[in-house]
């Protein structure tokens, strides 16, 4: 143990694997703000505890098991000449649960009216962290992978995730209530899990996306939205400013 702790090799690996997990869960924190959202103010932070927990356990669950994970690449069957696996399936069903629910999600935003709001406020918390486990699953095999690739002791993997995942438990709650407050930054939040969800799909018919061009465009649209609010915000202080005069 003292040897991990005293190679800079070591040290180098968990900081790299430690970031790109942080990265690779901002999809996580993004689905947890919208899914949450749906419930009263005060059971959200609950929830979002739940569903990072439920992350970090299936992630550490599935590291322990390396075994398996490799396994999980076997074909199982063939379709049209494509080897099928089990990592596929999962990747094609949490694929499409993402765009069944964005979809969902920004109808409920264009089209919707009071009635709408208090069918979904009534939305329970069960079914709310039943959703989160299911995404979690999707979420935990991607990073589990990822981390398997790049690290070669358990111990690395285990702490890197765990440092991400504290990480992620600070920043969902401001993340969520930016998300939340802002209906243009909220429909761009769901315009990006129709992108991942439709990226796992592709992924699970074997044509890989590289997750930083999703990533870019995600950052890009964000800062221009960004620099929209801004201008927004100081039009209003200029509005304000030209009546307190009059």
């Amino acid at each position: 143990m003292m040897e991990l702790l005293t190679d800079p090799h070591i040290w180098l690996s968990f900081a790299t694997l430690a970031i790109l997990e942080i990265v690779l869960g901002i999809d996580n924190i993004i689905f947890l703000s919208i899914i949450t959202g749906k419930l009263p103010q005060a059971r959200q932070p609950a929830a979002r505890r739940i569903g990072l927990a439920l992350a970090l356990l299936m992630r550490i669950a599935l590291l322990a098991s390396i075994v398996w994970i490799t396994k999980l690449t076997t074909p199982i069957f063939t379709l049209t000449e494509h080897d099928v696996s089990w990592r596929d399936l999962i990747m094609l069903g949490g694929g499409m649960f993402l765009l069944f629910k964005g979809t969902t999600e920004v109808h409920h935003m264009v089209d919707h009216d009071d009635e709408d709001d208090v069918k979904v406020k009534a939305q329970s918390f069960l079914s709310v962290i039943i959703q989160i486990a299911v995404l979690d699953l999707v979420f935990s095999l991607d990073s589990v992978i990822t981390a398997v690739g790049m690290a070669e002791h358990l111990p690395v993997m285990i702490a890197a995730v765990v440092f991400a995942i504290v990480v992620m438990l600070f920043a969902s709650e401001p993340v969520s209530n930016f998300v939340n407050n802002n209906p243009s930054i909220k429909m761009l939040a769901l315009s990006f899990i129709l992108l991942v969800g439709m990226a796992l799909v592709a992924d699970g018919l074997h044509f890989h996306i590289p997750k930083g061009y999703l990533y870019f465009a995600i950052a890009f649209s964000l800062s221009v939205e960004t620099l929209n609010l801004l201008a927004a915000k100081m039009r209003h202080k200029r509005a304000l400013a030209r009546k307190a005069k009059g």
